[in-house]
């Protein structure tokens, strides 16, 4: 079932939200300093290209400090417009029944698009 809302998914739209942030992790892996920003748009384009089935969760050990302040610059530069915009994604597609398991996929995006340090994706438990 994962796999045919995955599917379903990068049809109406998830496709568009992969590239984009695979582009983004690019762009910022082209600097040193942008490196681990890089990273986390990775995370996210791995999210975004089969949600379904995958849970966030808090690393083990926490990240500390240094995930506080990485977040902080994060929500700064470009987690708040990311945030933002799949909020705003969830509450279009949550106006159908057919769009509220996509809208439910956006929801969970929220968090990791506004703190993705410290934070891991996971496939969900059987």
């Amino acid at each position: 079932m994962n796999l045919l809302l995955n599917i379903i998914w990068l049809i109406l739209g998830g496709f568009i939200v992969v590239i984009a942030y695979l582009l983004g992790g690019i762009l910022l892996c082209l600097t040193i300093i942008g490196i681990p920003f890089g990273i986390a748009c990775f995370k996210l384009a791995g999210l975004a290209l089969a949600p379904f089935g995958r849970e966030i969760r808090e690393k083990e050990p926490p990240g500390g400090a240094l995930a506080v302040i990485m977040n902080i610059i994060w929500i700064l530069l470009p987690g708040l417009e990311l945030a933002t915009f799949h909020l705003l994604m969830a509450l279009v597609l949550a106006i159908t029944i057919i769009g509220l398991p996509l809208a439910a996929q956006h929801l969970k995006m929220v968090r990791l698009a506004l703190l993705p340090f410290g934070f891991e994706v996971r496939d969900m438990a059987r």
